[in-house]
């Protein structure tokens, strides 16, 4: 089969729309006709070398290079073909991509942890999760495919074990960010920060996943949620999904959040700025509360190792420091559980969605979140 898709050539570049040509899907694999794609930060941190090395970098390691590669990693679409042995959905099935795959069968999804899949651990390497040949092609070139997903792709080849099947009368776009950014950011505050009823919660960035942080503490019940973000937009929109208090900065906030606690600071830390770096750790460590938490959702540059932290007030003061993926929660539990919060009205997902793009825009669509005046862009496939 023959598709379009967005790709990335080498760090620094901006995605190009190139015809792929996918391979027949193998036992376990399935073609999926993409609706919706949801414009993540992390397709950024490719562009950016945060998450990437550069082809003639990793020429001179004498490692195979890791472009070009389809972008995309949050995305829903409809099941138009299956491969032998599939077993979990069928042609005509509506599914949300899982940039985590879950098989069900590792230490990890047999006790309730498929975000740690040992599958995942196969995301960045080349080829199909299945059997590890390389089924898309550009003339005649091979591709790799984001997470082993690509949905900046009119179709994508995938493993059964990359979607979760949902409900066909949910639009296509909330399907889509339920896949990543919701259910990063609501888990972040529910699953891995346990917040609960009465906590003051702290969000350090307000765009896909930080919104969705919000969204999530307000739900678990927080009695305050502080979100901090330099960009008055942001801001107002984390208002919208349950913020009591904003602030531009971390500094300017730390202040106001020992006043609001007589003294005693935030129960729970969320991070979940564009990219972290260890400067930010130190004072953010400074406002949570004895025996609290940091929770550090972002994504830092994979090659930083330094971090500011008082090794001294993390054990005197009985805090603790978490990371998370997927917001620690289960792809096949959290996805249709997610939408079914949509459905009944307790979870804002269409207001997410500020701006819609074609394929053909992905680079304007990523430069609207650069400039900051996106919470969740989206493409829209015919």
């Amino acid at each position: 089969m023959k598709t379009r898709a967005a790709v990335l050539w080498d760090v620094g570049q901006d995605w190009k729309i190139e015809e792929v040509e996918l391979d027949d899907p193998g036992p376990g694999e399935i073609i999926v006709q993409t609706k919706a794609a949801g414009l993540c930060h992390s397709d950024e941190h490719l562009v950016q070398g945060d998450m990437s090395i550069s082809n003639a970098d990793m020429e001179a390691m004498g490692v195979p290079p890791m472009f070009p590669i389809i972008g995309g990693h949050e995305g829903s679409g409809l099941v138009v073909q299956v491969g032998s042995a599939v077993t979990s959905v069928a042609v005509g099935d509506h599914v949300a991509a899982s940039f985590i795959p879950s098989g069900g069968r590792c230490r990890w999804c047999s006790t309730g942890q498929q975000n740690l899949c040992d599958l995942g651990a196969k995301v960045f390497e080349p080829g199909m999760i299945t059997d590890g040949r390389v089924a898309h092609h550009i003339a005649g070139a091979d591709v790799s495919a984001l997470a082993k997903l690509g949905t900046f792709s009119e179709h994508m080849l995938l493993s059964q074990d990359s979607v979760v099947k949902v409900e066909s009368d949910l639009p296509w776009g909330p399907a889509a960010v339920v896949s990543c950014g919701v259910a990063t950011g609501w888990g972040s505050a529910v699953h891995r920060a346990q917040v609960e009823s009465g906590d003051t919660v702290v969000v350090i960035g307000i765009g896909g996943i930080g919104a969705n942080a919000v969204q999530g503490a307000r739900m678990a019940g927080a009695k305050r949620i502080v979100a901090i973000d330099p960009i008055e937009f942001k801001r107002e929109k984390a208002m919208e999904f349950g913020a009591t208090h904003t602030f531009s900065s971390l500094e300017e906030a730390t202040p106001a959040i020992s006043e609001m606690t007589w003294g005693q600071n935030a129960d729970k830390v969320i991070i979940t700025v564009g990219l972290v770096d260890g400067a930010m750790i130190a004072p953010a460590m400074a406002v949570v509360r004895k025996g609290g938490t940091l929770v550090v959702t972002s994504v830092a540059n994979m090659m930083a190792t330094d971090v500011q932290l008082s090794l001294f007030d993390l054990a005197m003061m009985n805090k603790e420091i978490k990371g998370t993926i997927f917001g620690s929660g289960n792809p096949r539990f959290d996805i249709p559980n997610l939408l079914s919060m949509y459905r009944e009205g307790t979870l804002q997902l269409d207001e997410l969605i500020t701006k819609t793009y074609t394929l053909d825009q992905i680079n304007e669509g990523y430069q609207d979140m650069r400039d900051g005046t996106n919470i969740r862009g989206v493409i829209m496939f015919d």
